[in-house]
């Protein structure tokens, strides 16, 4: 009787750690999905925030800045207001040409593009801040001149 008792017991243990093997494999795999749901909301998310950049502009002096896009750079878009991308790559066109952007006509308002805004809003439209990429308070207030 004695031999049977712990072949019962062997298998009672084999059955037990089995199943914590299951659920630990379970979790892993359960923690595996979240974390790729997780990677793919963070780079989905970036597109949708530069998706549209007016940089402090109205809709309607935005749609100023659609218009001499279309008339001069290839800007095929609507004339909606909301600078996107379609807008930027036609006003990276404008910078290419003109401002000294050097960066891919990708409509992704970065830093470079800026640069490129900020020569041009120096020259032209009051800007008298550094040329230094960020869309500070003197860049907006001159980019207003420019779309008026």
């Amino acid at each position: 009787m004695r031999p049977n008792a712990l072949g019962r017991t062997i298998a009672g243990v084999i059955a037990v750690v089995g199943l914590a093997a299951g659920s630990v494999a379970t979790a892993g795999t359960s923690f595996a999905a979240t974390a790729s749901t997780a990677q793919t909301t963070a780079v989905a998310q970036p597109a949708a925030v530069a998706a549209t950049q007016n940089f402090g502009l109205t809709s309607a002096e935005a749609k100023n800045v659609q218009d001499f896009l279309a008339d001069y750079w290839g800007y095929t878009g609507g004339i909606d207001g909301q600078l996107g991308t379609n807008s930027w790559k036609a006003f990276q066109r404008c910078l290419a040409t003109y401002w000294g952007y050097t960066g891919a006509i990708d409509g992704d308002p970065g830093t470079n593009t800026i640069k490129a805004l900020q020569r041009l809003l120096k020259a032209d439209y009051g800007y008298t801040g550094d040329i230094d990429g960020i869309a500070g308070s003197g860049t907006r207030a001159a980019f207003k001149r420019f779309a008026a």
